[in-house]
């Protein structure tokens, strides 16, 4: 018996020993030396760091750089006080449709994280809408970096309101869908209006258990200083920021642009990874 209470003790503080092992490996990775990005632009150069925090992004940002797949791709969609998008291989003047189609359709599970927002600086992931892509996944290449403008403080009580509706008309639509399509399945034609009133209490006991969304003082104190893209938190992967060039971005985001907000012209770029 003492045998056996020894074999368990043993293991059990092995168990611990590796949990603790492991969760300290965490925390180091996390806190390890943020790689450091390059873009280079005809208006100056851009310095970014990469966050540990979304090392999915971050990885696959560090392997399209270093093949190469970035250099020769151009800012292709622009909006003054937005943000200035890239990063799509389809841009380079070399590209084979045939042969790297692939990089044009793979994709990266979302890292949402509360501390991580959009600032300016912000580098963030473009994706596909909820309405094809409700997993909010990343695209795998183009990315976008956030130039924004200030808000006030009234201004950010209001888009917080927004996302709380956005939320709740979101939950209603989802429960409206599950139940027509039980109905038609059944050959009843349903009434989405009478479904909406029917499905109320059921909507508001699913809200009671989620919290309201609230800017944090973090990101209050951001974007009533150096400004950003409130809005877009929460619903596209934020793994990095600018740490030198602000000044590029307000000047690339400034171009004439024509259809789909392209730079009448092309502001092409290379990418380097200087620290790993």
């Amino acid at each position: 018996m003492k045998k056996l209470r020894y074999c368990f003790l043993l293991f059990f503080s092995g168990f611990l020993l590796f949990a603790c092992s492991s969760s300290h490996e965490k925390v180091s990775k996390e806190n390890a030396e943020e790689p450091i990005v390059l873009i280079e632009t005809s208006y100056g150069t851009i310095k970014i760091k990469l966050y540990n925090e979304t090392p999915i992004h971050r990885d696959n940002f560090i392997k399209l750089a270093n093949s190469g797949i970035y250099n020769g791709t151009i800012f292709h969609r622009v909006i003054n006080n937005f943000m200035i998008q890239g990063g799509d291989p389809a841009t380079k003047p070399q590209f084979d449709s045939k042969n790297d189609s692939t990089l044009l359709n793979y994709t990266l599970q979302a890292e949402f994280r509360p501390n991580l927002f959009h600032k300016k600086g912000a580098l963030a992931a473009a994706r596909m809408g909820d309405n094809v892509n409700p997993e909010k996944n990343s695209s795998g290449t183009q990315f976008y970096i956030v130039q924004g403008k200030i808000f006030t403080n009234e201004e950010l009580s209001v888009l917080a309101k927004r996302k709380n509706d956005n939320l709740k008309n979101q939950i209603l639509y989802s429960l409206i869908i599950e139940k027509s399509d039980g109905l038609t399945a059944n050959g009843i034609e349903p009434n989405y209006s009478d479904l909406a009133n029917s499905l109320q209490d059921t909507l508001e006991f699913i809200l009671s258990n989620k919290p309201n969304y609230n800017f944090s003082d973090d990101q209050i104190a951001a974007y009533t200083t150096v400004g950003g893209t409130p809005h877009l938190d929460g619903d596209y992967t934020v793994f990095g920021e600018v740490i030198e060039g602000l000044e590029v971005i307000d000047k690339i985001a400034a171009v004439k642009t024509g259809a789909f907000d392209r730079p009448v012209e092309d502001i092409p770029m290379k990418v380097t990874i200087v620290t790993k």
